[in-house]
């Protein structure tokens, strides 16, 4: 049934060869594979993964149906939360990575018209998130999990102010408002938490609410108390080698730190710094990608997939990379690990919803907190569809990643320590 839909979400017909097949297990129990190419433009292959991703979670929640059509999947050592909490968890990530690609004008493209449904359906979930009455009223109000999610949520908003808040109405904006605000009561441990509270009252800011800024000093004080030097934050006091730099610290502290700067509450030196401590982050980061488009599965969360990538993915939407990454080797590295990684059918379930796993469904991998919401932190590694399609990431020449050079005995960058 999903992989129908699937075909039909992105315009192709496997067929004509215009999507990945599968290749059939000549055991009727063994695992279905998608092949990894997929003609067509880097563009293209992009956006049309994304819309089958988002697709399924805002035709249900616009109709205030996700609770209904969504079937929440745990880790295998789950911890007993409240598992509704996976419908806000897959919300409000799906919600930051998609953002930007929202705010294009709309266009008689293919694109276009599927981008315009997408942000139709995206404005009549924010609806339903917050309304008290609705069957898709996210859990907002227990566990201290939505904490973490109310800030990818308000994240969101702060990446498409013009078309995902201002269109709200004033009962639905209020709302968010006061859900923000009640979350207060979560009490973050000193680890990358500080930065989703710090999150959630920069954008309150942002909107000229009143905001708490000791919430945003700490976090930003002990996430610089915390840096280990090279581009590399530690989470806590001590460092763990993991993507969270990806997922959480390097993008947060970015963005708080900027609408500090913006709005005058802090100076621009803060931002800067955090600014070359990414770009330099995201040296690192292009180099972990094998010239066959693979990367260490390492550390906690390894299940949120591409979501490893947001911070390289995020400064090409900001045209903000690093001097010795050209826009033409970041775009084919982005790509080559998409593919690699949703090149496995198992990745969606039947009805479209993401599955627990890394390179597929691999419920084991899933760690304490894990449920298929979480999973849509991969997302974030969609954010240079932002840009319009003539930008030049689009449109210049694709270029080979640091690793294909080297393992084909190439000319590339060395590479030292910087020290800020």
């Amino acid at each position: 049934m999903f992989r129908r839909n699937f075909i039909k979400a992105m315009g192709m017909t496997a067929a004509a060869g215009m999507l990945p097949s599968y290749a059939h297990a000549a055991n009727e129990g063994k695992e279905k594979i998608f092949s990894t190419h997929v003609p067509g433009s880097d563009r293209e292959y992009l956006w049309k993964l994304l819309a089958a991703m988002a697709t399924p979670v805002l035709e249900s929640m616009s109709k205030g149906e996700l609770h209904k059509k969504m079937q929440v999947e745990v880790s295998p050592t789950w911890d007993g939360r409240d598992k509704k909490v996976a419908y806000l968890e897959c919300f409000g990530r799906l919600m930051d990575g998609l953002a930007p690609w929202l705010t294009l004008p709309d266009d008689d493209s293919e694109e276009g018209k599927v981008r315009e449904k997408l942000r139709e359906q995206a404005l009549m979930s924010y609806v339903h998130a917050v309304d008290p009455k609705s069957p898709d009223y996210l859990l907002w109000r227990k566990e201290g999990q939505p904490l973490v999610d109310s800030a990818f949520f308000s994240s969101a908003l702060l990446r498409a102010p013009k078309h995902l808040w201002e269109p709200l109405d004033k009962t639905t904006k209020e709302r968010i408002v006061t859900e923000l605000k009640l979350l207060r009561r979560v009490k973050p441990p000193y680890s990358n938490w500080l930065l989703f509270a710090a999150m959630n009252e920069v954008f309150l800011l942002s909107v000229g609410e009143d905001y708490d800024p000791m919430r945003v000093d700490l976090a930003v004080k002990k996430i610089n108390e915390w840096y280990v030097g090279d581009g590399w934050y530690a989470d806590g006091e001590r460092f763990h080698f993991d993507y969270y730099n990806s997922f959480v610290i390097q993008p947060m502290l970015l963005k708080v730190t900027e609408v500090m700067a913006q709005t005058n509450q802090s100076g621009k030196g803060v931002y800067e710094q955090a600014l070359r401590r990414i770009q330099r982050y995201c040296e690192h980061l292009e180099r972990l990608v094998s010239p066959e488009g693979t990367f260490p599965p390492i550390g906690r969360s390894l299940t949120y997939r591409t979501g490893a990538f947001q911070p390289l993915a995020l400064l090409a939407l900001r045209k903000q990379l690093p001097e010795k990454l050209s826009e033409g080797q970041v775009r084919a590295a982005l790509v080559a690990v998409h593919q690699r990684i949703f090149s496995n059918p198992t990745n969606f379930n039947e009805d479209g919803f993401l599955t627990i796993g890394f390179a597929g469904h691999q419920p084991e991998l899933g760690d304490s907190y894990s449920n298929n919401g979480s999973m849509y932190l991969t997302s974030e590694s969609f954010l240079p569809l932002g840009l319009p399609v003539n930008d030049v990431f689009w449109t210049a020449k694709t270029e080979d990643w640091t690793a294909k050079k080297a393992y084909r005995n190439d000319k590339f960058n060395k590479d030292y320590p910087v020290n800020y």
